[in-house]
């Protein structure tokens, strides 16, 4: 039987392998690390290295479209699809991911697991990304503006919609007029 140190958090009590794992300022939201650059802050000194590679240029670049990369693991996933490998599957219907975390994400669905709890109105939610997206109903806050005519939105999908707007890309039209 394995011997491992563990180390709990006070706060929300996550089991931690690492002292520096425990140590990430979550809960705080204390983020010491800033880029001279852009002046982004990060709470690890390691996701402000990461994210210079934006500015040097340091990039792995996807060999098939071009795309750039800040991590080679993230290129190793999104090669995937164009590969079209999908080797997490589903063990309930049998539906695959190319990527473990989507599994997981996905396996909640079966299990109906909603363990992020909105405390102002209590709607339940599978994962923390949508409670955050979720608490801007309540709080009105909208991050993602539009450089072109400076509209706010509170999810960066509304804004990337919004954004075809100032383009002459116009990918849908009208099967009647054709406009």
């Amino acid at each position: 039987m394995s011997k491992e140190k563990q180390l709990f958090c006070e706060i929300c009590g996550k089991n931690f392998k690492t002292a520096s794992n425990l140590k990430m300022r979550i809960h705080t939201e204390e983020k010491p690390h800033c880029c001279r650059i852009c002046g982004k802050c990060f709470a690890q000194s390691s996701n402000l290295t990461v994210h210079e590679r934006i500015h040097t240029g340091d990039t792995y670049t996807c060999e098939i479209c071009g795309k750039g990369f800040s991590q080679a693991g993230n290129l190793k996933r999104h090669i995937q699809i164009h590969t079209g490998k999908k080797p997490y599957p589903c063990k309930i219907c049998e539906k695959s991911f190319s990527q473990s975390n989507d599994l997981k994400r996905h396996i909640q669905i079966h299990t109906e697991e909603k363990t992020y709890s909105c405390e102002i109105c209590a709607r339940c939610f599978t994962s923390s990304s949508n409670l955050n997206r979720h608490r801007r109903i309540h709080t009105g806050e909208k991050p993602y503006s539009c450089e072109t005519c400076g509209k706010c939105f509170s999810q960066s999908s509304h804004l990337n919609t919004h954004m075809k707007t100032h383009s002459d890309d116009k990918p849908y039209s009208c099967e009647i007029c054709g406009k």
